[in-house]
């Protein structure tokens, strides 16, 4: 099969190559799933550059990508839950850095696959599970429900547009910030946009005099803003800051799981859930989707198209 790999660490795409590879193996309670599209997500270039040696083996040479959406082509042995033909979803990842997404085909454990949402083309569908099982997870760990104010750091960004939209769903005032271009989308998402930078804890405590009572931070590096307007009693969680726990917050580290995942389908396919899709790259432009990626500035979701 057709896939991108790279051979060693590096901070770049200098060890990018597309090209063939061997097709993967299906083991018991496996789907072999064909890939229609795949997101791209910070943490895929962060693995590539070594960001997570610490934590989990690479197996070299790697196909990166965690996210993806496809159809199934064949079972491992005693998995009944899926059969060839069927349109699915997952968050790929696995316990080792090695098989992943960006790739004609991938094989994935199948408590992690989700059936995909009618409601989400292809592109779409890819941009959902590890962005929203990560808003998930994080509005879950808050408690988040009627009568809380929620503020969203990255509120226009592949996480964080959608947990805008969970918050919404769950009751809760979601204040979100974003660069001024991004305004109309988040409020278009049920959220109340502000501007990040200089000057936004006074514009945070402008719309929430009271402070707010829930804080997802989705961008990192927003600890002394979170302190300063977060209420008496709030709760905090950050995906990129664990420092947050040093004052009772959580660190959010998602984890694959097809039945939440299901739970996010359920609500893409009522309407009340969906994803933007930024830029789509064919598989030989991974490296460019990364770079895109690594401007920080993309609105929604980049997915890679084989």
């Amino acid at each position: 099969m057709r896939a991108v790999t790279y051979d060693s660490y590096a901070p770049d795409n200098s060890r990018l190559s597309y090209g063939e590879v061997a097709d993967p193996k299906v083991g018991p309670g496996q789907v072999l799933i064909e890939v229609r599209a795949a997101a791209v997500n910070p943490v895929d270039w962060k693995v590539m550059a070594g960001g997570l040696d610490g934590m989990m083996d690479a197996v070299f040479p790697v196909v990166p990508g965690w996210d993806v959406a496809g159809v199934v082509v064949r079972t491992g042995p005693d998995t009944p839950e899926f059969a060839p033909g069927d349109e699915v979803m997952a968050y790929a990842r696995k316990d080792v850095v090695q098989a992943g997404t960006f790739a004609e085909y991938v094989a994935v454990a199948a408590p992690a696959v989700a059936r995909k949402p009618a409601a989400l083309d292809w592109a779409q569908a890819a941009g959902l599970p590890l962005a929203g099982l990560t808003a998930l997870r994080s509005l879950k760990r808050l408690e988040v429900g009627p009568g809380d104010v929620l503020l969203v750091h990255g509120a226009a960004g592949g996480v964080g547009s959608l947990a805008v939209q969970l918050g919404r769903d769950l009751g809760a005032r979601v204040i979100g910030t974003a660069s001024e271009r991004n305004h109309a989308f988040v409020k278009a998402l049920g959220g109340e946009p502000v501007s990040y930078g200089e000057g936004l804890v006074d514009r945070v405590r402008a719309l929430a005099p009271d402070g707010v009572s829930a804080v997802a931070d989705f961008v990192g590096g927003q600890l002394e803003v979170t302190l300063a307007v977060l209420a008496d009693g709030g709760r905090q969680v950050s995906v990129a800051d664990p420092g947050v726990e040093q004052y009772g917050g959580h660190w959010i580290w998602v984890r694959p799981d097809g039945a939440e995942l299901a739970e996010l389908a359920a609500l893409a396919d009522r309407g009340t859930l969906t994803v933007e899709v930024a830029q789509t790259f064919p598989l030989e432009r991974v490296g460019d989707a990364f770079d895109a990626s690594r401007t920080g500035h993309t609105r929604g979701k980049l997915v890679v198209v084989p």
